[in-house]
Formats: structure tokens, sequence, C-alpha cells
């Protein structure tokens, strides 16, 4: 049991805190089923702490005394024992705070985000969502956070509207067996596989997405590949920049090998300003086969929404319905390890040549091509209901070095070449790059370019 003597300052900030997503505080004084609430509604969403012991700015509103310690740490038992009594087992972590300058002891408590779906002592669900615990009773509602959180998976659900035949008598079933060891039939291999259910002899979703020829006709979900073209490198593009647009469907295996060749074809028409010169935009292939693999069988295929891929001059975006499962953060997704789909990511891997031959270490592989190729590591967010990848095309090398580089083989530099070659999407912070460098005596303007012609060029 860790105790933590803070100073004046850092217990006046326990006591000031804005109240948020991540953090509140309580008096002594709350209820054991209060304080289970706070600490599953936490454990739901996305982590936090709290702290037992200082009043909020409703019960005390000056700062310097809302710190109300109690004598004893013993006095905190019952408000442990309330976080002890969840089931599933809360993901928590407890110490006490005291201050030299205040009263008594302050339970702080930190709560990891759980892949589990925890529920109080009473049966309710509870999640966090900016200050406040919210309730969550729709059984429907209920049902989308298990599967966010991983806790179960929608590729189990049966599709009503689905036959057997729809994937046992299937060229893509066919195709897999052909090359699968021990031989079998395609009736044994999905009931031996728990693709479909065995009373019902209805299909298991995915059982659909693996088999199905075409899977977006049957399920009762958007489970297509989305890829759009922007001719820019604007972050809100406009409607006008965007020239092409694919849908690409099929079985997952086929899915993944077509949306990496149309990515392909369309990348080949872009051209931008490198190092070496004006070359068509390139990506390490490593990094966008295991982001686009890692997208589609691992997205949240409860959501109805297809996975979008939207390719810039200078960047390519892959949007991934459903937030990461269980415990995986954008801080931690390289170490954990994780399947929301486990039937799928398992047969997959049972293919001859595997779009996910090396399990568990497809990011990692991502970005240790990215490095290779000296291009920036790949961004990760969660946006919305989404997952986000961006794959830049800029140098990991500083700006200011990647002009200088190019003005060794080139006699001039413009704006939008700079913007190419740095990824700054920015025209006027890319301006203040070449003005650093004037100020530094080593570039200046070309004489008598003006405007949308103006040019950089060494100085000798």
């Amino acid at each position: 049991m860790e105790i933590k003597n803070l100073d004046e300052k850092d217990a006046l900030e326990f006591c000031t805190r804005q109240e948020d997503h991540f953090f509140d505080r309580k008096s002594f004084e709350i209820k054991p089923a209060k304080i289970q609430r706070i600490a599953v509604a936490f454990a739901n969403a996305d982590g936090g702490e709290f702290v037992i012991g200082i009043a909020d700015e409703h019960d005390e509103p000056n700062p310097h005394t809302r710190w109300k310690g109690k004598a004893s740490i013993e006095d905190f038992n019952g408000h442990i024992q309330a976080l002890s009594e969840v089931r599933p087992t809360l993901p928590f972590r407890f110490s006490f705070f005291t201050c030299v300058d205040k009263p008594g002891f302050v339970l702080h408590v930190h709560m990891d985000k759980s892949n589990f779906l925890h529920q109080t002592s009473d049966g309710t669900v509870y999640v966090r969502m900016s200050a406040q615990v919210i309730p969550i009773n729709d059984p429907q509602r209920i049902m989308e956070l298990t599967y966010a959180k991983g806790v179960t998976s929608f590729e189990d659900q049966v599709v009503k509207s689905a036959r057997p035949e729809d994937i046992v008598d299937g060229k893509p079933i066919k195709d897999f067996l052909t090359d699968y060891s021990p031989k079998t039939d395609s009736l044994d291999f999905i009931v031996n596989q728990h693709l479909v259910d065995v009373i019902t002899w209805e299909p298991k979703v995915a059982g659909i997405l693996l088999f199905a020829s075409s899977p977006s006709a049957i399920l009762p979900r958007q489970c297509a590949v989305k890829i759009a073209r922007y001719e820019t490198r604007e972050n809100e593009p406009e409607r006008d920049h965007l020239k092409q647009i694919f849908t690409i469907e099929g079985n997952l295996y086929n899915q993944i090998h077509d949306t990496i060749n149309c990515i392909s074809e369309v990348m080949s028409s872009i051209s931008i300003w490198t190092l070496d010169g004006l070359k068509t935009v390139s990506y390490p292939p490593e990094a966008i086969w295991e982001i686009v693999t890692n997208a589609i069988i691992h997205r949240d295929y409860s959501i109805s929404d297809n996975i979008h891929i939207h390719i810039y001059n200078n960047r390519i975006e892959v949007l991934s319905p459903g937030k990461l499962p269980g415990y995986v953060t954008p801080q931690n997704i390289l170490d954990a390890r994780y399947s929301r789909n486990p039937r799928i990511v398992r047969t997959l891997n049972r293919y001859k040549n595997p779009p996910n031959k090396d399990m568990g270490e497809g990011l990692n592989t991502a970005f240790q091509k990215m490095m290779e190729w000296r291009l920036r590591d790949p961004e990760i967010s969660e946006e919305g209901n989404h997952v986000k990848v961006v794959i830049p095309h800029a140098s990991l090398a500083s700006p200011e070095k990647a002009i200088l580089k190019f003005l060794e083989s080139n006699e001039v530099i413009k704006n939008s070449q700079a913007r190419d070659l740095t990824g700054i999407r920015s025209e006027n912070v890319m301006k203040n790059v070449f003005y650093k460098l004037r100020d530094q005596g080593l570039i200046e303007r070309v004489p008598g370019l003006e405007g949308p012609a103006s040019a950089w060029r060494k100085i000798p």
C-alpha cells in the first residue's frame, strides 16, 4: 500500500482540477453504490482516476478547503470493499495522499480501461462520457458496447437470411480447401470451425465474410472497402478535389488483395517532388499491406459502415469502423495483442499464402518499413467510432535539411515542391521555413519570380 506525501501545490491541483472524462473527485461521505458507478463507468470507457476525500465544487466552493481527509486509512475500508465487489474484477490500483498542511488521508484510485464489460452490484452498466456517469439500459446499446470492448464478437452472430449453401458451394471455400491440410470437404470444415450454427444450420457472420462470394449482398451490414482519390493535400478536401471512387467487395481474402491492387493503381498516377526529383509517389508496400489487412480483419463488423481509404497527394488515410478493442490504445497498440475477430484471423492465417502471415507483428512491420524508407511513422488515432491510420509521405529529415538536400541537385525550389518533400500542408508554414533558411544566409529568393512562380535557391 503506497502513501504519497504531496506538497501544497500538488494537493491544490487535485482540489482545483477540472472534472472531465478522465478525472472525478468525491467527498468521503460518498455511498458505496456511487463509488461503484464511477469505477465501472471509467473501466467501461477509457479509464481514469478519482479521489475520495476531496469535495467537489458543488459541495465546497472554496478550493482551499475542499481537502477533507480522514484520520486513518482504515476509514476507507468500505470504499475499497465496494470496488472489490464488482464483477468481473475491476482493473484498479489505489494509494493514499497526505499533505503536511491539510488534514488526514485521501484515497486515490486509478482505473484502467478494461477489456471486460462491468456492471455495479445492482446489475446496471455505466460509462463515462465527458464529466458524467451515464447508465446504459438499452440492451442493444449494451450489446454494442460488448462488441466495441471485444467481450463478444459479432463474427459469431448467425445470419438468419443466409443459407449454408452460400458458403459451402461457393468458389472461395473451394479455392481455400485446395491447399488446406488435412484434406476435408467444405461442409465438414465450416462445421468443425464453427462457421455455422449446427442446430439451425444458419451461417455465422465469420463464415459469410470469409467464404461467401458476395458478403455485402447477404449481410445486413455494410462490409465493403471504399477507396477515394482526392487530388489535394489539404486536411479538409473540397468536393471538387474528389476525382475517383472505387468500391471493393468480395470475401475477405480477395477483398484484401483487390484493395491493395486498387491502391497501387491509383498511386501510379500521382507524381510528387522528392529528393530525387519528380517521381511517382511510393510507399513501402509492406506498410500499406499490413495497415489495410489490419483494418479489414480487426474492424468491428457490428457497425454498418464500410472501411474508407482516402488517397491524397501526400498521404493515405485508412478509417476502420469501431474503436480499438479491449485494453488497446493508440499508445500501446504496437505492444498490445488483442483480436476482435479471432475466428476470422485464425482462418485467414490458414491460407497457403496468408495475408496475416506475421500474426501480431503487422503494425510493427509497417512502422519498421516506413523508417527504412526514411518516411515518418504512421499516425494512429480514434476519431468518433473509427480507428484512423494516416500514412504520411513525408521525409524523416527536418524541413530545412530536406530543402538544402533538394537544392544540391536542383537549382531552385518552389513552395509546392517543398511541401511535397516535407509533408507540410500549409503554404504559410512552408514560407516560414524558407525565411528561417534565408535568415541563416543559406538560401535567397530567385529575383524576378513573384506570386505563384516565386522560388528559392542556394546562396553560392
